[in-house]
């Protein structure tokens, strides 16, 4: 078989699988009917996806006239995936299936460790997390891990400013741990991606994801697939300036958005207006709903939040954008001061069709993100190695 042919045949195979995917149960024929391609051809490598365990058959479907035809269902849980959302504040794991449903769950609350410290109880998350998995034709496929920083195309960490991390190789060190492939993406491009495939993107072909939790990342979904940039650090708009003689910023600039819209930004003005026994973001919401003052917090915050995401709108246009990560469950406090500010700072051409929304996945759009992509990568090079 030439080049030619075997790359045909594997794309053909990638084009069914996902047809599966999406449309099941559906019979042969209507997967021949949809993608144009003979009978002979779609059964003869929905067969090699049989053995493959990649699919199964189900009961039959109903007759159109002659004999009923079997039904073809995705094999979800052939293998499973682990997920990891590195946060400043926070680690969650998940274990997923092939059809990124969450199997099992870890969190954990995590301090300024340093990097051999997170390192060990990444390690111990994603043990605990191996340990639960479900006997599969193909087991755990990989790992795959968001970090609030900049990462490149090779997936090496080159600065993670509220981590303290720089030059780490956290792929490498995963992989030698483990034996399984890694994949470290950006907090915010897992978590954009996360919400394009499972959450409120789905509907959606050009969006942006604000991640805010204690710094602010963004990712950017554009025509359906994941701006990375030429080196694969787009989306660091929390470093955009809004205010050019403002804070200093641990990226060596000043006035940096996140500085004033974030998470951490909401505790430092909290713990300089009020004397509270305890200051977090979850004691403040908790408390807002009586408390004025922490009310006409959260409206300044949500103020700059609105500064950001306007010039966001100005400047990507986009369907969407999704407000996630910790300062999502505040959603309530910020929206008003969000929308308003937006109103009357974003281009009137851009507002047109801009829906601002919340997250839908909560907290695990960057886990599942990341988790999704194991998966994809793990069926891509699959399908090349079935003959």
């Amino acid at each position: 078989m030439t080049w030619s042919q075997q790359l045909m045949k594997v794309n053909n195979k990638q084009a069914i699988l996902e047809t599966i995917l999406k449309r099941a149960p559906i019979s042969r024929a209507d997967i021949s009917q949809h993608l144009g391609l003979t009978k002979g051809t779609v059964s003869s490598l929905v067969n090699e996806l049989l053995e493959a365990n990649l699919c199964i058959e189900s009961g039959p479907g109903e007759s159109s006239g002659g004999r009923r035809p079997v039904l073809l269902l995705f094999q979800e849980k052939a293998g499973y995936s682990i997920g990891i959302d590195l946060g400043v504040n926070y680690m969650l794991g998940i274990l997923t299936d092939f059809n990124g449903d969450i199997i099992g769950e870890i969190s954990r609350n995590t301090n300024n460790a340093n990097y051999q410290e997170t390192f060990d109880r990444m390690k111990e998350m994603i043990q605990s997390l191996i340990k639960t998995a479900p006997e599969s034709h193909y087991g755990v496929v990989g790992i795959g891990i968001g970090i609030p920083g900049i990462v490149n195309n090779k997936g090496e960490i080159l600065l993670a400013p509220n981590l303290g991390w720089k030059n780490v190789d956290l792929k490498k060190d995963m992989e030698e741990e483990f034996g399984l492939p890694v994949i470290i993406e950006n907090e915010a491009n897992a978590g954009a991606y996360g919400e394009k495939k499972f959450g409120a993107g789905k509907g959606h072909e050009h969006l942006v994801y604000v991640s805010a939790g204690m710094g602010i990342g963004v990712g950017i979904i554009l025509q359906n697939e994941l701006y990375r940039g030429a080196n694969g650090f787009s989306g660091e708009m929390g470093h955009m300036i809004i205010d050019v003689h403002g804070k200093p910023c641990k990226c060596g600039s000043k006035g940096c958005w996140e500085l004033y819209a974030s998470e951490k930004a909401l505790i430092e003005r909290a713990s300089s207006l009020f004397q509270l026994e305890e200051t977090t973001l979850e004691s403040l919401v908790d408390q807002a709903s009586h408390n004025e003052g922490i009310r006409d917090l959260f409206k300044e915050i949500g103020q700059y939040l609105g500064i950001g995401i306007s010039n966001i709108s100005n400047t990507f246009n986009p369907q969407q954008i999704i407000i996630g990560n910790r300062l999502a469950m505040a959603k309530d406090w910020l929206r008003d001061s969000i929308l308003k500010v937006v109103e009357s700072h974003a281009l009137q051409f851009n507002q047109e069709k801009l829906h601002i929304s919340f997250s839908d996945l909560s907290s695990y759009s960057p886990s599942l993100g990341v988790s999704a992509h194991v998966i994809e990568n793990f069926l891509k090079t699959n399908l090349n190695h079935i003959n």
